[in-house]
């Protein structure tokens, strides 16, 4: 229960402020926060990250869903927090944009930064939740996880040391 509470405070959050900015800025429209850094700038994106494939809204949306299915079946299988709580974020995130998607065929962003001269993408909150999911599986999985013994070996070393052949 923990879990879908969590994703759903995320999926909120990043619908009420793609629904503010669409209520509030002009497409295009940017709004200095802090000078030659980060701005709010209202862009629409057809597509996935940096928007590639600008024609790809239906196969998001299956590619999505399906997604979710493998990552919701993981996250029941595994009882480890920390790739719960990855897998949450992931989930959380991808869902968000899903819901763009399908009710509006695009995808809102907002979040503009400007990092040593380099303007990054605008992004949003289900971005966000995206990467920080992904960063922290990515640990998970190089400093968490730990492969289970496989039976095979198992049963090797227990006739190794028996003498059985």
């Amino acid at each position: 229960m923990f879990w879908t509470i969590f994703i759903a405070i995320f999926i909120i959050l990043d619908q009420v402020t793609k629904t503010y900015v669409r209520r509030n800025m002009p497409l295009g429209h940017k709004i200095e926060v802090i000078p030659d850094f980060f701005y709010f700038t209202h862009v629409e994106n057809p597509g996935a990250a940096f928007g590639i494939l600008k024609n790809g809204r239906y196969f998001f949306i299956v590619l999505t869903v399906i997604i979710c299915i493998i990552l919701a079946y993981y996250m029941i299988k595994n009882k480890h927090k920390i790739l719960r709580l990855s897998i949450s974020f992931v989930l959380a995130g991808a869902i968000g944009n899903w819901i763009d998607r399908v009710l509006r065929g695009e995808v809102t962003d907002f979040l503009d930064f400007y990092i040593f001269g380099y303007d990054y993408p605008v992004f949003n909150i289900a971005d966000i939740c995206i990467n920080i999911g992904t960063f922290m599986l990515f640990i998970y999985i190089l400093f968490i996880y730990k492969e289970p013994e496989r039976q095979d070996a198992s049963n090797e070393a227990l006739m190794s040391e028996t003498g059985e052949s």
